[in-house]
């Protein structure tokens, strides 16, 4: 008799253990967006509380503007100080230039010419032997110089008459780009001293308060996403081979008679514990890799975050 209620209870048991490994076990969770300040700052605004609900886009910490707003205005006027200059080039010399460079030259072919006389009087003088020879080097280097003068004055004119060359309005064009660029930067990230969400969900934690001042890249703010939670749960080594992504399934949630339709969002390809390769066959039964199960019912939206759930998977 005791043999029989013996062997009744270890095939109760092993029913027991069958039927508990067709089921993963876990808890509802929701998805966690972590909001982080881009500057370091002093928080001078937080516009909502723990457990608030927000819609997306909706303003959640604001940070000090002032120097960032200094920074913004002086790219602005850098961007309008480049913006003038590829204009001037895209234009070319201005009309009163060109006069000036005409009426240069004109002077400086005015002093040759007279130059040109008072050498060959100089040499005409030298020649009756009335002049000597330094006035007649004084004369020539005079000449020479008048001669230059006017050189220079005809290759200026030539310039201006030719207009900007295609490289310098590339020149131009390229610095009033990059000015514009950084002025785009520097709005953006004036803009971004407002932290907003980005979709709708639940305030679940502020970790600063107004007057702190956040290092850069830290989180100022955590939200639950809105919508059905999902199960999180840890699927059995003997099911890991029929459970993939897209795979039916039920949840059962604590509390409710009724399971919720369910579908796998994904598994993991490792184990969630020991590596299989190190342990011997009868451990690597204990093995269980975390798996995320959407809730599909619309009934599910409204279930608290870490509830228990089981998920029972289709055959």
């Amino acid at each position: 008799m005791t043999r029989v209620f013996t062997l009744l209870l270890i095939g109760l048991l092993g029913a027991s253990c069958t039927e508990d490994s067709e089921i993963a076990v876990g808890q509802l969770e929701r998805d966690r967006i972590e909001l982080v300040a881009e500057a370091n700052e002093p928080i001078v605004e937080i516009a909502v509380r723990e457990g608030d609900a927000v819609a997306a886009g909706a303003l959640v910490v604001r940070l000090a503007p002032e120097r960032l707003a200094a920074l913004r205005e002086a790219a602005d006027e850098r961007v309008a100080s480049a913006e003038a200059r590829a204009a001037e080039a895209e234009r070319g010399p201005r009309a009163e230039q060109i006069a000036q460079a005409r009426a240069r030259y004109a002077g400086a072919r005015d002093a040759l010419a007279t130059a040109e006389r008072e050498a060959k009087r100089a040499r005409e003088l030298h020649a009756g032997g009335v002049a000597s020879d330094e006035l007649v080097d004084q004369r020539e280097r005079v000449h020479a110089l008048a001669r230059a003068e006017r050189d220079a004055a005809a290759a200026a004119l030539a310039e201006l008459l030719a207009g900007t060359r295609s490289e310098q309005v590339a020149q131009a064009h390229a610095r009033r780009d990059e000015a514009r660029a950084s002025a785009r930067e520097a709005a953006l990230r004036e803009q971004r001293l407002e932290v907003r969400a980005p979709r709708a969900g639940v305030v679940d934690a502020l970790p600063y308060k107004v007057g702190e001042r956040p290092p850069a890249g830290a989180v100022v703010a955590v939200l639950l996403a809105d919508g059905a939670p999902y199960a999180r749960v840890h699927v059995p080594a003997a099911l890991r081979a029929r459970v993939k992504p897209g795979t039916s399934a039920r949840a059962r949630v604590d509390g409710f008679e009724t399971p919720f339709e369910a579908r796998v969002r994904s598994v993991a390809q490792d184990a969630s514990f020991t590596p299989f390769y190190a342990l011997t066959q009868h451990d690597r039964g204990r093995l269980s890799y975390v798996a995320e199960i959407d809730l599909t019912d619309d009934a599910a939206r409204d279930l608290p975050s870490g509830l228990p759930v089981e998920v029972e998977f289709a055959p």
